[in-house]
């Protein structure tokens, strides 16, 4: 049986200083269909992911990481992507773990394959005890409203085999995509598996990250779009 194309996606913003590393890891770890998405950048991401040989898709201004992953999977599927990873930029994520993440799908035993930092001890290396209280708060409210069960809920490392991707719907533009994904992977029935994966926290990526004081929003935007639809 042919192995499926995989395609690595990459939502970047003002990632110069990092997104070659990124995409030499992933490059390394023998992934050449890589996507970065330069989302309105106002520094050199483009001409470094560029350089670096990535496929770059570029909007002309800053939507969001949620519109950033709609473009780049949109793209992958034309592309004739069999699966396709969402990777951060930013360092956070390891090319080296791709290959479990991807494994439940290529066995047959999932079609979407979601990265936690929760399940192996040590695997969220110099997270915050701000940023653990707010993600373990984000687990209990996706339970509640999402009614799926996951142990990592705003974790960008996942994997979709093209099935999944092609069912859901990407609408939110902003880091409440997250929270969209699992709301889309229960209700479309979606069969899914958490894998341990590596989460590593930088001053840098802490900055850029999503801020605590954005989970009101984030929890706003869900409960709207769960009773109204918008």
């Amino acid at each position: 049986m042919k192995s499926p194309e995989i395609f690595v996606v990459v939502a970047a913003y003002n990632e110069d200083k990092r997104i070659s590393k990124a995409i030499s890891d992933l490059k390394s770890h023998g992934y050449q269909n890589i996507v970065v998405v330069n989302d309105g950048s106002r520094d050199r991401t483009k001409e470094a992911a560029l350089a670096s040989g990535a496929t770059v898709l570029t909007h002309p201004v800053n939507l969001g990481q949620g519109a950033a992953l709609r473009t780049g999977i949109r793209y992958a599927l034309k592309a004739g992507a069999g699966i396709i990873v969402t990777f951060d930029g930013d360092g956070q994520h390891q090319a080296g773990e791709i290959s479990r993440l991807i494994k439940p799908i290529i066995e047959g035993k999932a079609d979407a394959a979601l990265g936690s930092r929760f399940i192996s001890k040590g695997a969220a290396v110099n997270i915050p005890r701000s940023r653990k209280l707010f993600l373990k708060a984000g687990v209990v409210f996706t339970r509640l409203i999402s009614r799926i069960k996951v142990t990592d809920t705003h974790n960008g490392f996942r994997a979709l085999s093209r099935k999944a991707a092609s069912k859901i719907e990407i609408k939110i533009n902003d880091m409440a995509h997250a929270s969209e994904i699992l709301d889309e992977i229960h209700k479309k029935g979606i069969r899914f598996v958490e894998v341990p994966v590596t989460i590593t926290y930088s001053e840098e990526s802490l900055s850029k990250g999503q801020k605590t004081s954005n989970a009101l929003k984030i929890v706003i935007r869900m409960i709207n779009k769960k009773i109204f639809g918008g």
